[in-house]
């Protein structure tokens, strides 16, 4: 009798254990389906990746007014901010904003924290061989701006001596580097975090001048009790472009189409005008 019932307690723990590694590997095949499925979503990229997932995730620095900032209560606004939602309705998807460390777009952009990044973001040859850029949908120049109505800059030769600040990484630094002057106004040239930590610094008298895009000069010229002087002389040109993922050609497309459509139907006209007074939107190579 007793092994009888011993014979019977040894089957039943054999079929409790292959029940329990049937379970184990049923979990342990739905848990590499899940993966499989998690590794396909992440080996969409471009277009597909953004339609799939619903929605398109903008990266910027948001003290760069008037394209994107946050004003007296908080709240993300400016002519990038308003343009990107009008193409997010014409893509038919949804659109959020995500404050960066300007120096750490790339890592951003490259973890996919962030799918793009349209902030004010000049199409640098730099950039054109680091990103898959939009057409240029904004023109906009590289300025000198001082407090000082004494301080004359007419030619490139003026720059000699006079202590200027710009922004790290930025458009503006880059075109200063790319210039004939560069070698003799180097040592003069301080770098911030920030446009707006730049003018502090003028406003401090730490230096003497400040190196800017037209359109933030122009915008914080606007708001300032003592009011900056534009130079006489210039960097140029500058045109905006969105920053995509190196290779996502097609999400660069289709943003194009969609800033065209807000061309055709006077919606970024309406956008611009809102914000600078004037319609500068343009879309081209």
């Amino acid at each position: 009798m007793k092994k009888k019932l011993l014979l019977l307690a040894a089957c039943l723990l054999l079929a409790l254990s292959c029940l329990a590694g049937c379970s184990t590997d049923e979990k342990q095949d739905a848990n590499a389906g899940g993966a499989t499925g998690g590794s396909d979503q992440q080996e969409l990229s471009g277009w597909a990746y953004i339609e799939d997932k619903g929605s398109l995730i903008v990266g910027l620095d948001d003290t760069f007014a008037p394209m994107g900032f946050r004003d007296e209560s908080g709240e993300l606004v400016g002519f990038d901010i308003d343009l990107a939602k009008a193409v997010a309705e014409k893509l038919g998807i949804d659109v959020t904003f995500q404050p960066i460390d300007w120096d750490a777009k790339d890592m951003e952009l490259k973890s996919k924290r962030i799918d793009c990044i349209w902030n004010g973001m000049s199409a640098t040859p730099e950039r054109v061989e680091a990103y898959s850029l939009t057409k240029k949908y904004l023109n906009n120049k590289i300025i000198i701006m001082t407090l000082d109505p004494e301080l004359k800059i007419a030619s490139a030769d003026d720059l000699t001596g006079v202590t200027l600040a710009t922004q790290a990484d930025s458009a503006a630094l880059e075109t200063m580097q790319a210039n004939e002057a560069w070698a003799n106004i180097a040592e003069n040239v301080e770098e911030y975090g920030t446009y707006d930590e730049a003018i502090l610094a003028m406003q401090g008298g730490r230096v003497q001048a400040i190196v800017v895009d037209q359109v933030l000069g122009e915008y914080k010229n606007a708001n300032m009790e003592t009011k900056m002087q534009v130079c006489e002389y210039d960097f140029g040109d500058d045109f905006y472009a969105i920053g995509c993922r190196k290779g996502e050609t097609d999400l660069a497309d289709k943003i194009n189409e969609a800033i065209q459509a807000l061309i055709d139907d006077g919606t970024a006209a309406t956008i611009s005008k809102k914000w600078f007074g004037t319609n500068i939107v343009i879309l081209q190579d």
